[in-house]
């Protein structure tokens, strides 16, 4: 693996100690997860113990060990979004996607993943696919969510 990216990470942190958090924040952003190269690069160069950079990074749910596709879609099902139809929905992404929630497709296009509270009650069942809510989800809304999706992932290449 190239760390290239993950020295010039840590450059950026250089004079400053104790931020962990986000040097990870900011590898994963790079990498899409946290390769297990990148991490023993950060405590090599930060000079702490493995064990403690692991700590950190299996403490945050935000974090991720393993790869990650292109597209990040977390189903809330927190109590609003839950009893509004969010299980339904989550059936139907896994049956669209042909993956189960905390796995990713093996075109690493889709990663699928459950959360407790998106703090968006109003609007549930709430879906977030990247940084984009979609708001009063149900069984039909999800193709046009992930058709819309696949098409700007398309569009950036």
């Amino acid at each position: 693996m190239e760390l290239q990216q993950v020295d010039t990470i840590l450059d950026d942190y250089q004079e400053r100690r104790g931020l962990l958090v986000p040097i990870l924040q900011d590898i994963q952003a790079t990498y899409n997860y946290l390769p297990r190269e990148a991490l023993e690069r950060v405590a090599e160069r930060r000079g702490i113990p493995l064990s403690q950079v692991y700590s950190v990074a299996n403490f945050y749910t935000a974090f991720s060990l393993v790869p990650r596709g292109k597209n990040i879609i977390s189903v809330c099902m927190g109590t609003a979004c839950h009893v509004r139809g969010a299980p339904q929905v989550l059936e139907e992404l896994e049956r669209q996607l042909k993956i189960t929630a905390g796995h990713t497709s093996p075109d690493m296009m889709w990663t699928l993943l459950t959360v407790n509270c998106l703090g968006a009650c109003a609007l549930g069942p709430v879906v977030v696919v990247n940084e984009t809510y979609h708001g009063h989800m149900t069984r039909a809304t999800v193709t046009d969510v992930l058709d819309d999706h696949a098409r700007e992932s398309e569009d950036a290449k």
